[in-house]
């Protein structure tokens, strides 16, 4: 975008938050709306994600989003490269094979500098004298991005380097992934870019799994691979992932040299690396090397390397390349971040889940730079395949260079193992015993495979206390100013035992504590109180139940219609129970492992008694109409306007058991069409085989089922 749009577009600068009902609007108005405001958020993705320079604070960004989702949906004007693709659409039944624009070769690599000097060496004696480029080398996932008359046109993962699986669903979610270039660019555009996890993020995002009882993503590489080859693209959006961009596969107009190339790729809206750096000779791409090796933990992405490349591109191409690598560039690795230390102890800390995890306490110790004195042991299996015990000299490496965790046992203690068994809970083979009482509450240890779980449930201040925080975030009550400090203040306080205690604190309370003012907490109490109706599937989120997130939530509400079908009671009778776990058994995507695990939820008499207490409070999760099971069978999508709103018809259609989604997929088993429809949802039904319906048909296939439409 210009900088004269810039200026003129009044999305940009100082937008309005509030806008007036979108359905209210002339088509041809609502078009012209929708049109500034996907430019002005195109420009704002680039200014916060490429530039790191936002021009609206966030809640400013939110307010025009929503207002182009309202506008898209109301009039059916989504088109395949605005913002509001980047949500995610319904989930994908396997990634297909698709052959590359041009190879995706790989590249030789050492950690030995005399290596890359022989690479040197080689490269002057066949084309003479040559610079460098020298880049990170990322740890993170290969991918080939097309665009074609500058729109995203597909993405592919790497795979044999000629063909990869197509991430397109995926990629297109990635913030940094422009739907559309900037600038002059080229016709057809194939480039190559690094599919990565930043460092802030993929802390947080283990500290949630851990949290819900799931198994922490080993290192950033694995939790971006993981992510881009998962078949729901909604999992993808929800998780923060980002793409580095480095080389030009193919171009229909291609730069004379790598620099030229990496400017080229900024000025079309593409990310690229500041920590680069062009060389006249190795020497100086050794020092680049280690000066990235000495600035690697400050960096907020993973690398565990540099790469270096011949600048010009015309020696690149008299170099060329072999089978299966190019010729003209060479990885420079850092060394494994691996050390050797000693097991002092082995604690089992309590996630929010009631999850157990044991870490070893470490005799500190440096592991490529960073002083490490604890390290995973992930869980009980882990310990028993290790073999570890206190006082065991063990190996530890960084792994991803972030989460510390034990690799193996080098030596084992046997003096300091025979003398701690007994204090420590090791067995009679030395090796250290998980124990079967929470070490917070002393409630019996649930043993479910490799993993462990504390059965206190919420009487067990650990899991309280987790959850409690996780109670009032936006996925669950949405209780704004109650964040993790402040959650543990209010606990150590004695304030705050249960999630329903929150509904009786009181202004007069909260300004006795430190940092809180009259403002701060008036705030908080009034959003506390706003809390007292929320969606049956938040609330159930917010109960921190074993394997139940917002989509499964959303399925529950669906089959259960009101918290009052579960079973909360005082005295439930054991069959209960049992019918309970059969029922839950029969719920979409709920299978037998989950449906127990939150059996044992609900059998946990404490958790019930918080449950009781948050209704006792006031609190009133609203339940959820349901019409029957006339439409279980039937996958609608919508395109135009007809008779109702189209969250009408959701709602009337989710309501008979059936469902409504944004795109057409190869589940879907209608489309029907109202006015002003939008071509690309006809396109893509016509290509799938999907029957379309217009409004009267549609009418007379509800009615075929016993279901009035309009709704009365």
């Amino acid at each position: 975008m210009a900088d004269t749009d810039v200026e003129s577009n009044p999305y940009l600068r100082d937008p309005p938050t509030e806008f007036e009902p979108a359905e209210e609007l002339p088509r041809e108005e609502a078009e012209a709306q929708a049109s500034l405001l996907r430019d002005a958020i195109r420009e704002h993705d680039h200014r916060y994600y490429v530039e790191a320079e936002p021009l609206i604070s966030d809640a400013a960004y939110d307010a025009l989003f929503s207002r182009l989702l309202a506008l898209e949906g109301t009039f059916d004007l989504d088109t395949t490269d605005s913002p509001t693709s980047r949500v995610g659409g319904e989930p994908i039944e396997a990634l297909e094979t698709v052959e590359h624009v041009a190879p995706m070769l790989s590249i030789d690599q050492s950690t030995d500098a005399e290596d890359l000097r022989e690479f040197d060496q080689r490269v002057r004696r066949e084309v003479g004298d040559v610079a460098y480029v020298c880049e990170p080398k990322f740890d993170g996932l290969s991918v080939e991005v097309v665009y074609e008359d500058g729109q995203f046109a597909r993405a592919a993962t790497r795979g044999d380097g000629q063909r990869g699986d197509d991430v397109s669903a995926q990629v297109k979610t990635i913030p940094t992934v422009p739907l559309r270039l900037r600038g002059d660019y080229p016709e057809t555009l194939a480039v190559r870019g690094e599919v990565y996890m930043p460092k802030p993020a993929f802390n947080d995002l283990n500290r949630r799994r851990v949290e819900a009882g799931d198994d922490p993503f080993a290192n950033p590489r694995n939790a971006a691979a993981g992510t881009i080859r998962n078949l729901d693209p909604s999992v993808v959006a929800d998780r923060p992932m980002a793409v580095f961009f480095y080389d030009i596969l193919d171009a229909s107009e291609t730069p004379d040299s790598q620099w030229e190339s990496l400017d080229r790729l900024r000025d079309w809206g593409l990310l690229v690396a500041d920590e680069l750096d062009r060389v006249e000779d190795v020497d100086g791409a050794i020092d680049y090397r280690d000066r990235m090796l000495e600035a690697r933990d400050d960096l907020d992405y993973e690398i565990d390397g540099t790469v270096i490349k011949v600048d010009s591109r015309a020696a690149r191409e008299e170099l060329g390349e072999k089978s299966r690598s190019v010729r003209w560039a060479f990885a420079y690795k850092f060394p494994a971040r691996h050390e050797v230390t000693t097991i002092r102890d082995i604690v089992v800390q309590v996630g929010r889940t009631g999850r157990l995890t044991p870490v070893a306490l470490l005799d500190p110790v440096d592991v490529g730079g960073v002083t490490v004195s604890r390290a995973t042991l992930h869980n009980p299996d882990e310990i028993d395949s290790l073999g570890v015990a206190v006082g065991d000299r063990v190996r530890v490496k960084r792994a991803g260079d972030v989460i510390p965790q034990v690799v193996e046992v080098v030596e084992a203690d046997e003096q300091q193992s025979s003398a701690r068994r007994t204090d420590s809970g090791e067995n009679a083979s030395g090796h250290y015993e998980f124990p079967d009482e929470c070490p917070v509450c002393g409630s019996p240890v649930d043993r479910d495979g490799p993993l462990a779980f504390c059965s206190g449930g919420l009487s067990c201040p650990a899991q309280r206390e987790a959850s409690i925080g996780h109670y009032a975030t936006k996925s669950a009550m949405d209780i704004d100013g109650l964040g993790e400090e402040r959650v543990a203040q209010l606990v150590d306080a004695g304030l705050v035992e249960s999630v329903a205690d929150l509904y009786d604190l009181t202004v007069e309370e909260l300004v006795e504590l430190e940092g809180w003012g009259e403002t701060s907490a008036r705030n908080l109490v009034e959003a506390i109180e706003e809390s007292n109706e929320p969606s049956l599937d938040s609330f159930l989120v917010g109960l921190s139940i074993p394997e139940v997130g917002e989509a499964t939530a959303r399925a529950l509400a669906r089959e259960f219609g009101s918290i009052d079908e579960f079973p909360i009671g005082e005295d439930v009778l054991d069959p209960r129970f049992d019918e309970f776990e059969a029922r839950l058994t029969t719920v979409p995507d709920i299978g037998e492992t989950v449906a127990h695990r939150v059996r044992d939820f609900f059998e946990n008499e404490d958790n019930r008694a918080v449950i009781r207490s948050l209704l006792d409070h006031g609190v009133e999760p609203e339940s959820v109409e349901s019409g029957g099971d006339e439409l279980a069978d039937l996958t609608l999508v919508v395109t135009g306007a007809l008779a109702v709103s189209r969250g009408d018809v959701r709602e009337l259609v989710e309501a008979h058991g059936g469902n409504v989604t944004g795109s057409v997929s190869g589940n879907t088993d209608y489309l029907v069409v109202g006015e002003n429809p939008g071509q690309s949802k006809r396109d893509d039904a016509d290509e799938r085989g999907v029957p379309t319906l217009d409004e009267d048909e549609f009418a007379a296939l509800l009615a075929e089922r016993g279901i009035e439409y309009p709704p009365a």
